[in-house]
C-alpha cells in the first residue's frame, strides 16, 4: 500500500488491514476530531476485501440542537464516504438519575450498550473506537487521583472481547497522539464537530486534560504524558504476570461457578499473598458482572480477610456479609460462597 499519509501508515502498522478487511467493522463516530480522523483513515485503508466498513453514532440528548447537529454531521459524512451509519438516541440525564451515577458514567454506559447492540445487529466482528495515547495518559492520571491498583495503572486496554455480542472491541490509535489526528484532518481539509461540554470544568476528565496535565507539563515534567504512558505499559506487563498467577490459583481453589454464584475452597489461599487473594476475588467478581465501582480497597481487603479467616479455621461457619451491589459472602467449612 503506497502513498499513505502518516496517520494512515501508523494505523496500518497498529492494525494491518489484512486482519480486518475480510470481516465487517463498525467504527464509533461522535463527530469529534478523533473519531472523524479514525473513520477517514479506516476508509482510506479499506481497499478490497469482503468485509463492510460501518459507522455508528449515539445522540446522548444532552445538548439539544447541538447534539442533533452532531448526528446530522456524522450521517452526512458517512453518506459522502458511502459508509452505512447506524444512529441512536439516549436520555442520559434520566439514566444518570435512575442509576445514581454521574453524567460521564451514564453516558459511557449508554454509548457502549448502543455500540455493542449496533455492532451485533450488523454482524460486525470488530467494534472500533478512537481512543488515543492522550486518552490513555488522562485515564491513568485520573485513576491515580481516585486511587487504583496495578490493573488500573495500565490505563485503557487495546482490545476487549465482548462475549455476549461475539465481537472484539479494539482501540488501534492508543499509540497515537491527538495532535497527529488533528494534523491529519487539517491535511485532508476535513471539518469536525467541537463539543463545548469537553471543556466543561464540572467534569473531572476535562479538568485533567485542560488544567492538570498542562500544569504538570509546564511546572514539573514536559514529558509527563510519555511518562504516564510508560507507567501504563509497565503496569500492563506486571498485570499480565499477575493474571497468570490468578488463573493458576483459580484452577486450584474455585470449586464451582454458576450465574450469580461462585464457591471457593479457601485452603489453597492460606499460603498465598494477600494481594493475590484480592486479585482472585476481583476476577471472580468481574466474571460474574457484579458492580465493581462501589468496591474500593477497603471492601476488597475485607473480603480477602474473610477468606483468610475461613482458611485458618476450616470448621467455621459465619453469617453472610453483604457487599456493595447486593453480593453476599458466606463462610462454611473452609469454603467461601459468593452470591449476587
Amino acid at each position: 500500500m503506497t502513498d499513505l499519509r502518516p496517520l494512515e501508515s501508523a494505523l496500518a502498522s497498529s492494525w494491518p488491514p489484512a486482519e480486518w478487511r475480510e470481516v465487517s467493522v463498525l467504527v464509533a463516530v461522535s463527530g469529534g476530531a478523533d473519531s472523524v480522523a479514525l473513520l477517514r483513515a479506516m476508509h482510506a485503508l479499506k481497499t478490497g476485501g469482503e468485509g463492510r466498513l460501518l459507522a455508528a453514532h449515539l445522540n446522548h440528548g444532552l445538548r439539544g440542537p447541538e447534539a442533533d447537529a452532531d448526528q446530522a454531521f456524522v450521517a452526512d459524512l458517512c453518506a459522502k464516504l458511502a459508509i452505512p451509519c447506524h444512529t441512536g438516541r439516549a436520555d442520559v440525564e434520566r439514566l444518570a438519575a435512575e442509576r445514581g451515577d454521574g453524567l460521564e458514567e451514564a453516558a459511557r454506559e449508554a454509548r457502549y450498550r448502543f455500540l455493542t447492540r449496533a455492532a451485533a445487529e450488523a454482524g460486525a466482528r470488530y467494534l472500533v473506537t478512537a481512543h488515543t495515547a492522550d486518552d490513555r495518559a488522562e485515564t491513568i492520571l485520573h485513576r491515580i487521583l481516585r486511587g487504583t491498583g496495578i490493573a488500573g495503572l495500565a490505563g485503557i486496554a487495546r482490545t476487549r472481547f465482548i462475549p455476549e455480542a461475539g465481537l472484539t472491541l479494539i482501540r488501534p490509535l492508543l499509540g497515537t497522539r491527538r495532535a497527529e489526528l488533528l494534523a491529519y484532518l487539517d491535511e485532508l481539509g476535513q471539518p469536525f464537530r467541537r463539543d463545548p461540554s469537553n471543556r466543561d470544568p464540572r467534569f473531572t476528565r476535562n479538568r485533567i486534560r485542560h488544567d492538570l496535565l498542562p500544569m504538570l507539563a509546564e511546572g514539573f515534567n514536559p514529558g509527563v504524558v510519555e511518562a504516564l504512558l510508560r507507567l501504563g505499559t509497565l503496569a500492563s506487563e506486571v498485570q499480565g504476570f499477575v493474571d497468570r498467577l490468578v488463573d493458576e490459583l483459580a484452577a486450584r481453589s474455585v470449586i464451582s461457578r454458576a450465574r450469580g454464584r461462585v464457591e471457593i475452597d479457601t485452603t489453597p489461599l492460606a499460603a498465598e499473598p494477600r494481594y493475590l487473594v484480592r486479585e482472585l476475588l476481583m476476577a471472580a467478581w468481574r466474571e460474574q458482572g457484579w458492580p465493581m465501582q462501589s468496591m474500593g480497597f477497603a471492601e476488597w481487603d475485607e473480603l480477602a480477610g474473610i477468606a483468610a479467616l475461613c482458611a485458618a479455621d476450616s470448621g467455621a461457619r459465619r453469617p453472610g456479609r453483604m457487599f456493595p451491589g447486593g453480593v453476599s459472602a458466606e463462610v462454611d467449612s473452609g469454603r467461601l460462597l459468593l452470591r449476587g
